[in-house]
């Protein structure tokens, strides 16, 4: 059985990510690229389904395990009665060219550690059995078009459909394991030197956070949740993905299973904001350039989640063979929502590029065009209800949010045009504007409970009207906004944390069409703590942070969800949006000014 979600640690190499359990597991690992098929997808299933585990005899969950300082190497150590050993997992950063390896060193550093290395290797999400031969100074498993090579300074057997080797280290002795993907037409990919892979790096994390100009008092949390981002980038495209796992359910046993695998257009302005105002200029031109290029094309088509290159189809899939996380089913491979009209993403996009443009990156050349174009489309569909940026898959309905989020998208467009002399219909843009500030106002508040609601007509909240003064749809000393801020507050508290709208509990939520619960949403959390930050509410603030901070799990990292009932995380893992929130707070906390709102 898979450990709880925050018993697992990343290690990734900017095209893909594996979690390795407590216990020295890998039971998650898609090659090459974050959205491929998985090899071990223990995950979502059971050992049957593929994982690799390397820990003493006998051995269950580690002693302790951390990271080697601000970087993406993974140390494991187990203190046996008869020696200690250490277990360093990692995957160095590839190029283009260059194919995916996962690199293991069990390492004995007192007494002696009896050792097993035990590798089950199962393509297609866990589905076939590969041919296994030793070749090239190794073992080769091959299933259809993929190739695993793995070799080993150990020796190997193979056993009822497994690879295993054990090991008697002495103090002082390491045993070294490499597995690298391949397509099975290609030739093997040559050995590496795993201490000098090692090596680089380390070199390669601790140069990349030197450029982090945070110097604030929560540094360490910073620095892990900026490295998470970057291990969920796709390096060749500049992509970042929602989460490095599909199906981890939101409502443990439940249907809430959905593949995060894929780039949110919602991410953008926030992850933009995060990456600027941490000194990280580069990563943050690098996704404005993949979110350029992914939003081309024609305005109707403008998706809300694209693939890791920029691709559209994104169809979505049940993988009936896995029982799922702790029984949660369906598992699903691709995302059906990526079809929704969701209104809300052409605000995202429209304040990404102005805040890239206010922030001094170099523009590119079509990029106004493809707004125009945009703006041309919303001027009429802002009208029409959509989906909601929760993708939930209830009714249409005119969701406020979706309606602040298209005057964001006007008030942008304007900014932009004014600030930097660039061609439009600013007049128009003005007027719609202004009429969807007055609409919102007068259909989506809620004057006898002074406080603005989900939906037009309804007395539902959603916790994204936080977004309310953050965006700069109204001043944060606005009467409406405190009132909107203590409603939620109020109305979706879960146990000291927040969640994103009410569900359905037993039967179908009216909202979403789903049935069941689920845990409390840290992005919205951080949410929270910013807007207390802009009513003045620091102690609040600063109480809900170290609240949250309190959830990450013992390397630092957060899933989508934390359940405060079972005192787990759920959702997703480890998951950008929360990341993103972290970043956020504590940078708005720590006095840097933020880079969104009305100017």
């Amino acid at each position: 059985m898979p450990g709880r979600i925050e018993d697992y640690a990343i290690v990734g190499d900017l095209r893909t990510a594996a979690l390795i359990g407590t216990d020295g597991s890998v039971d998650w690992l898609c090659c090459p690229r974050f959205d491929s098929h998985a090899f071990f997808a223990a995950l979502l299933g059971s050992e049957e389904n593929g994982h690799w585990r390397i820990a003493p005899n006998g051995a269950g969950a580690c002693t302790s395990r951390t990271y080697a300082s601000d970087s993406l190497v993974l140390q494991t150590r187990w203190d046996q009665p008869a020696g200690q050993l250490v277990l360093t997992d990692f995957m160095p950063p590839t190029t283009e060219d260059a194919p995916p390896r996962l690199i293991r060193i069990a390492q004995c550093t007192a007494g002696t550690v009896e050792v097993t290395s035990e590798l089950r290797l199962r393509f297609g999400y866990g589905q076939y059995v590969p041919w296994v031969r030793r070749a090239e100074g190794g073992h080769v498993a091959i299933a259809g078009p993929d190739a695993v090579w793995f070799r080993s300074d150990t020796d190997q057997r193979g056993e009822h459909r497994l690879t295993r080797s054990h090991i008697t280290l002495q103090a002082g002795d390491r045993a070294e394991f490499e597995l690298s993907w391949r397509p099975s037409h290609l030739p093997a990919p040559p050995p590496v030197d795993a201490q000098e892979v090692l090596r680089t790096t380390l070199d390669f994390w601790s140069g990349w956070i030197a450029d982090c100009t945070y110097r604030g008092p929560w540094r360490a949390a910073v620095t892990r949740s900026l490295i998470t981002l970057k291990a969920l980038t796709y390096a060749p495209t500049g992509g970042i993905v929602a989460a490095a796992t599909t199906s981890l359910p939101e409502d443990l046993g439940g249907e809430r299973n959905w593949d995060y695998r894929f780039c949110w257009l919602r991410d953008a302005t926030l992850t933009l904001s995060s990456l600027l105002r941490s000194g990280l200029v580069r990563e943050a031109e690098a996704w404005r350039e993949w979110l350029e290029r992914a939003v081309a094309g024609s305005p109707e088509d403008l998706q809300i989640m694209y693939g890791v290159a920029g691709e559209r189809l994104l169809p979505e899939a049940e993988l009936d063979w896995l029982p799922g996380y702790e029984g949660a089913r369906p598992v699903r491979s691709g995302n059906a929502a990526a079809g929704q009209l969701q209104l809300d993403v052409y605000g995202e996009v429209m304040a990404a590029l102005h805040l890239a443009r206010s922030a001094g990156l170099p523009p590119l050349r079509h990029a106004w065009d493809v707004q125009c174009a945009l703006m041309d489309f919303l001027a009429t569909a802002w009208r029409e209800p959509d989906d909601g940026l929760w993708e939930v898959r209830g009714p249409r309905r005119h969701f406020v949010h979706s309606k602040v989020m298209a005057w964001v998208a006007a008030d942008s467009v304007v900014k932009s045009a004014q600030a930097f002399q660039l061609p439009g219909p600013v007049a128009r843009w003005r007027a719609m504007r202004d009429e969807i500030h007055r609409e919102v106002c007068a259909q989506g508040f809620d004057t006898e409970r002074n406080t603005f609601t989900q939906y037009y007509g309804s007395r539902e909240l959603d916790a994204a009207l936080l977004m309310i003064p953050k965006v700069g749809f109204l001043p944060a000393d606005d009467p409406r906004v405190a009132g909107t801020v203590d409603a939620v507050a109020r109305e979706l508290d879960h146990q000291g944390f927040l969640r994103r709208y009410s569900t359905g509990g037993e039967g179908p939520s009216s909202v979403d069409g789903l049935s069941g619960s689920e845990g409390a949403f840290l992005a919205c959390s951080f949410w929270l703590a910013d807007a207390l930050t802009a009513l003045g509410r620091e102690e609040q603030a600063h109480a809900l942070f170290e609240r949250l901070l309190a959830v990450r799990n013992d390397v630092g990292l957060l899933a989508e969800e934390w359940d405060p009932v079972a005192g787990r995380q759920v959702g997703n893992f480890p998951q950008a949006f929360s990341h993103v929130g972290l970043l956020d707070t504590a940078l708005g906390l720590s006095g840097r000014p933020r880079l969104m709102g009305r100017s």
